[in-house]
């Protein structure tokens, strides 16, 4: 039996204090007064993770123009986000390093090894070719990444109370950019 707690719409998002991969100081007080996307995120090598930061990447100057901001969590050390061209060029979007997973437990993020390898059966290597496609990067895992960690994305307004969550069931289950861009216009 699993000790996971997981958010429910309509609560109050768990307080975030710490630092991206910058130095740059991250708390969600800050995000008071705008709407946030939340994202968390496998390794800074995986395939499905890249893809969906490639394509949320394009999309923010629209989504900031709505009033939306987002925040990127990788289990990844920092170091090995610093040496990934792909991920420094994220910036302005925040990407913080957790790989003691402090976060991931606050937002209740599963770690599934059935799951993630069901995952990797049906479409991976769709994945992978995808990834290269968008010129994202794809390596194995490295030091505290772990292979059952399933990415969650959660939307949270302006008075920081969680409006809308997905966690994923795999690997390429994500959160719609369409609700994604619905909760920003509102």
């Amino acid at each position: 039996m699993s000790d996971r707690k997981l958010l429910k719409i309509n609560e109050l998002a768990p307080p975030i204090e710490t630092y991206d991969i910058f130095d740059r100081k991250v708390s969600l007080g800050n995000y008071r007064g705008k709407r946030l996307l939340i994202c968390f995120f496998r390794h800074a090598g995986c395939p499905f993770c890249n893809t969906r930061v490639h394509r949320l990447d394009a999309k923010e100057q629209e989504l900031k123009d709505l009033g939306l901001e987002m925040l990127f969590f990788f289990e990844s050390e920092k170091d090995i986000l610093l040496n990934s061209d792909f991920h420094r060029k994220i910036s302005p979007t925040p990407i913080i390093s957790d790989p003691d997973r402090k976060w991931y437990t606050a937002y209740g993020i599963e770690q599934s090894f059935a799951a993630s390898a069901k995952s990797h059966f049906k479409s991976f290597f769709s994945q992978v070719v995808r990834a290269k496609l968008d010129r994202v990067p794809v390596h194995y895992m490295k030091g505290k990444e772990s292979f059952s960690t399933i990415p969650a994305e959660f939307l949270v307004d302006e008075f920081g109370m969680v409006r809308r969550l997905y966690y994923a069931q795999g690997l390429t289950d994500q959160m719609s950019l369409d609700l994604i861009f619905k909760f920003a216009r509102h």
